[in-house]
């Protein structure tokens, strides 16, 4: 098997760093579709909340999830995608102008670039490089709403965007890590992203739809509409926060705590007795305690509904609250709590649904889980960029792509 024709993505998240091995194979409706044929994961030490916090600690995470996938699928990991994710990912609104430069007016991919580029150089915050320049609507002279402009007639061009920054410092430490693995990085890509292109459906973008990506340490949202990002945003709290709530309301370890919340635990206290009780010493022979399950559903629901409001919040923002009519779809780690999704249709007043990769074949059954939704995104972003795919929506900006290549020279001329 030819080692370019496969495609690594690497989701390095706050608990957990997962890596999917994937080729590309023929569809039935004779496109492509891919094929996962190694997927591994091993616990994220170094990192926490999405950034890097100890550089010696994430490189051996990441390379113990990277041999594990080499072990299955028998071939060397040389390159991967990779997904940034944390509080320190922002996104901002922005407007570029251009004239059109030829001189019959007609609108060329050129000036479509241009008016790309002129929306990037926007005023981003110190300290901050751009990931994603997303696409919104152009315009036309006059003409509003366009999707896509190219053979249009005009004299001006714009563009209405949405800016995806990092933290340069985060961007580089992560780039760092991998880079000391061996293993080259084909494209950073924002980890909310990179969920939606394996668990939502084109249909879905153009209805309206937020994808919520229920991580370890952070929640991110994306909102879409008429098949465009419409807002994103990732909050500081996870699953992870749940667990911390238990372990503190039961006195107890966050490895009990954990077990107590995956095997016992629901967002909805209501549904639960009063006399249903949990005897911890079946979890751990230490603990020799019962505790109310009422009330572990009760911490669950507090945290839960704290991270709901936050996201209602954002949703307001944009003025979809309750208008998505494709509702809001979960995935990530957090997406399998059970009651979560009935708690969400109570709550936003909309379909709820749980997200697992869409479009894939795979004999690996792990992979069908909503924890892999960023890594197979990561691979089907990588197909996209392979293949060539014009993606009008998303402009992959090139000075990730400078500062990585640069960097990759750099820590090859160190290596022996």
């Amino acid at each position: 098997m030819p080692r370019e024709d496969i495609i690594t993505g690497l989701d390095i998240g706050s608990t957990t760093i997962r890596v999917v091995s994937a080729q590309m194979k023929p569809a039935p409706d004779g496109g492509q579709m891919v094929q996962v044929i190694g997927a591994a994961e091993s616990v994220a030490e170094g990192i926490n909340k999405g950034t890097v916090t100890s550089i010696e600690d994430a490189v051996s995470s990441i390379s113990s999830a990277l041999e594990k996938c080499e072990r299955m699928t028998g071939v060397p990991i040389e390159h991967a995608l990779v997904s940034v994710n944390g509080a320190h990912v922002i996104a901002q609104e922005s407007h570029g102008v251009v004239a059109i430069s030829k001189a019959n007016g007609e609108v060329a991919e050129d000036d479509v670039e241009r008016v790309i580029e002129a929306a990037q150089s926007v005023a981003t915050p110190p300290n901050y490089e751009i990931l994603h320049v997303i696409p919104r609507t152009f315009s036309v002279d006059d003409q509003k709403g366009i999707k896509d402009p190219v053979g249009m007639t005009g004299i001006k061009l714009e563009v209405d965007a949405q800016i995806i920054l990092g933290m340069t410092s985060q961007v580089k430490n992560i780039t760092k890590s991998i880079y000391r693995t061996g293993v080259d990085v084909d494209d950073l890509v924002v980890e909310i992203l990179a969920a939606s292109e394996s668990v939502l459906t084109k249909r879905q973008k153009d209805l309206g739809v937020a994808l919520v990506n229920f991580g370890g340490a952070t929640t991110s949202l994306m909102v879409f509409e008429e098949g465009d990002v419409i807002h994103t945003k990732i909050l500081p709290v996870g699953s992870g926060h749940i667990t911390n709530d238990i372990a503190i309301g039961l006195r107890t370890s966050v490895d009990v705590a954990e077990t107590v919340k995956i095997q016992f635990g629901t967002a909805l206290a209501d549904q639960v007795s009063k006399h249903d009780d949990i005897d911890l010493a079946s979890i751990d022979a230490k603990e020799q305690v019962l505790v109310s399950r009422k009330e572990v559903a009760e911490i669950i629901q507090a945290r839960i509904e704290e991270i709901f409001h936050m996201i209602k919040k954002e949703l307001q923002a944009v003025d979809r609250d309750s208008k998505l009519p494709a509702g809001i779809v979960f995935t990530g780690g957090g997406a399998k709590l059970n009651g979560l999704i009935e708690m969400a249709k109570d709550h936003f007043r909309t379909s709820a649904s749980i997200g697992t990769p869409l479009n894939i074949q795979t004999a690996i059954d792990k992979v069908q889980d909503p924890v892999f939704a960023t890594a197979v995104g990561l691979v089907q972003w990588g197909h996209g960029l392979h293949a060539g795919l014009n993606r009008p929506s998303i402009t992959n900006f090139s000075s990730v792509a400078n500062v990585t290549s640069k960097m990759g020279k750099w820590f090859k001329s160190l290596m022996p």
